[in-house]
């Protein structure tokens, strides 16, 4: 069995061009999890790497969650180097010991891995092969703004398929966020193949920055890539604040050689520092949640055949146990909203003991701004610079202890038409007009709105709030 993946050559076309015209690939069952809610930054320390806690750090709730990565090789046969026709229904159960799993190659034969799974958060099938990108999450987590991206460069027949990458942002606990990347690059080794798959990697990790800068991130999947081989950027994690789990576990910190021989030298078993493997797993963390794996395993032994003992894919799954930490004494609110606009998440500005000291508010007939200023002096703003600007300044010892928000639909696009901010004084900052979609997000008892997430372009598209106590 080959471990890692390479071009499917000229039968793969084929058997693409095939299924296009036939078009009897599965189209899968629709039980994607849309709960949870949204942990999404504007800007904070890019690169930075709050992975591990360091000598004296406070910790304010802490807990564990396990990963699984797998190339299912569920492409049609007999097209797909596996077995996926026998072998996909015996690894739906085999997913269950895992917190959240990350599937590539799942294309024709997703709902036999569903048919047998229990994850109640799962992603729908984006198609079988030739029409999706094979990667799907199933998940005990509710996740929310799943959303694909293909790549923008490819190569040979890599590109007869939209392959690429996908994020979720989980609820590992009440107001625990994660940004969960799910990638598939380009395969092979030629030239083309790996100015593409070069390419994958800077595009993702653009995409990162973007929208999960400074927010808790894990990205794992089947990356192609070998450390060794000098045409590979993968290194390129690292440099955007990354830990690459086997490098930290396994090899204590030291990457191989780039140039070198793949290393192959197992020691009888897969996970070892001399055996690299193409599907990976990386982790940052934030100010606001530490990340430490625990555990790296191949998992050899669990997913081969109950008779033949043979490997269910031509790729071995690869799991992870992480412990969390959180380290700042703050509170997040669910959000209200819509997909739209950058995401933002103030959590990195907010330093220790903060106290809001002025919030303003821009709208018209919706929300366009939102602003608040720390009595440190830092002003946290989001959104545009149109409506009507006002601002409510603190008295001593008046914080901001509610908020009413509605939402609704302009321009096919949820939005926050209205914004109430209420005081422990029961002074109010009013903006925007009621829709019959509104929700209060209090405050614990005395505790107060400190920071914002949400996303924001023009205007305000989705917000939710921050407490810390007073």
């Amino acid at each position: 069995m080959k471990i890692e993946q390479s071009k499917k050559g000229y039968p793969l076309l084929i058997g693409i061009l095939l299924f296009l015209f036939n078009c009897n690939g599965e189209k899968g069952i629709n039980t994607e999890g849309l709960l949870g809610l949204i942990q999404k930054p504007d800007q904070t320390k890019i690169g930075a790497n709050y992975s591990s806690l360091a000598a004296g750090d406070t910790v304010y709730g802490s807990g564990t969650f396990s990963l699984l990565t797998y190339n299912v090789a569920g492409l049609l046969e007999p097209f797909s180097s596996s077995n996926p026709s026998e072998n996909t229904p015996y690894i739906g159960p085999l997913l269950t010991p895992f917190d959240l799993v990350q599937v590539q190659e799942d294309f024709n034969y997703h709902a036999a891995l569903y048919a047998n799974d229990v994850h109640p958060y799962r992603t729908a099938t984006s198609g079988g092969m030739g029409f999706g990108d094979g990667l799907n999450t199933l998940s005990y987590f509710p996740f929310t703004d799943f959303e694909r991206d293909k790549w923008d460069a490819c190569n040979g027949t890599d590109c007869l398929t939209p392959k690429g990458f996908t994020l979720a942002r989980h609820t590992i606990a009440p107001g625990i966020f994660l940004d969960v990347y799910n990638l598939h690059t380009n395969a092979g080794t030629e030239d083309a193949d790996l100015s593409s798959r070069r390419s994958n990697v800077l595009q993702i990790l653009s995409f990162i920055e973007a929208n999960s800068a400074g927010n808790a991130v894990i990205v794992m999947g089947d990356t192609n890539t070998r450390y060794t081989r000098s045409g590979d950027n993968i290194r390129e994690f690292s440099n955007h604040g990354f830990t690459d789990v086997w490098i930290q576990l396994i090899r204590g910190g030291s990457y191989p050689t780039q140039g070198a021989d793949a290393l192959m030298d197992c020691d009888g078993h897969r996970t070892s520092a001399g055996c690299e493997v193409v599907d990976k797993m990386f982790y940052r963390g934030n100010s606001y949640l530490s990340l430490s794996p625990s555990t790296y395993l191949i998992e050899e032994a669990r997913f081969v055949h109950p008779v033949t003992g043979v490997m269910l894919s031509d790729h071995y799954a690869v799991s992870s146990t992480f412990n969390y930490s959180i380290l700042k004494n703050l509170v997040y609110s669910d959000s209200i909203g819509g997909p739209h606009g950058t995401p933002f998440n103030d959590v990195n500005s907010i330093a220790s003991s903060p106290r809001t000291s002025k919030i303003s508010l821009r709208s018209g007939s919706r929300i366009d701004a939102v602003s608040l200023q720390l009595t440190n002096g830092t002003v946290l703003s989001h959104g545009g610079t149109g409506g009507t600007l006002q601002t409510l300044t603190l008295g001593s010892g008046e914080y901001v202890d509610q908020v009413k928000l509605c939402s609704g639909v302009k321009s096919g696009r949820t939005r926050v038409f209205y914004a109430q901010f209420h005081t422990n004084l029961s002074r109010l900052l009013t903006g925007g007009s009621t829709t019959s979609t509104c929700t209060t997000y209090t405050a614990p008892s005395g505790w107060g709105i400190v920071g914002f997430h949400g996303r924001s372009g023009d205007e305000v598209d989705k917000l939710g709030v921050i407490y810390a106590p007073f």
